[in-house]
């Protein structure tokens, strides 16, 4: 995607999720680098990742092939942002948060075998990511 197109419509159509986002990423501001135009952060918590527009903060310790996978599926969730801008927060975000941490969806998909990445939020993300960087989502 075009650098200029990608920047302008994540500071305005997609802005709140990229103020949030922003705020977010000051902690973590010492360790990151660039991604399709994105900007990765990474931290060394007892979470995974996540993206509010452009920027997206990922888990440092978990393997290689692991980060590769999720910067491509972080990226989707970036692009999904500047498809549906403000609506983003509460058609993707929310329920990707609730799909995570619920004790309920955690039981299932544990117990039943459930892929993290079968959600809607997530396979759309991990679609997007994959068609956008021409790089691969293995999960």
């Amino acid at each position: 995607m075009n650098k200029f197109l990608y920047y302008f419509l994540q500071f305005t159509w997609a802005l709140p999720q990229n103020i949030i986002g922003f705020f977010i990423t000051r902690k973590y501001k010492n360790d990151c680098e660039n991604f399709f135009n994105s900007k990765i952060y990474y931290h060394s918590e007892d979470w995974g990742g996540i993206s509010m527009g452009m920027f997206i903060i990922i888990n440092k310790t978990r393997g290689e092939d692991w980060l590769a996978s999720v910067k491509v599926h972080e990226f989707g969730h970036s692009i999904q942002s500047i498809i549906l801008g403000p609506l983003y927060l509460f058609v993707i975000g929310l329920p990707s948060l609730i799909w995570c941490n619920a004790k309920r969806f955690v039981k299932l998909r544990k117990e039943k075998g459930v892929s993290y990445y079968s959600f809607y939020t997530e396979k759309w993300a991990n679609y997007l990511g994959s068609k956008i960087t021409k790089l691969p989502v293995n999960n």
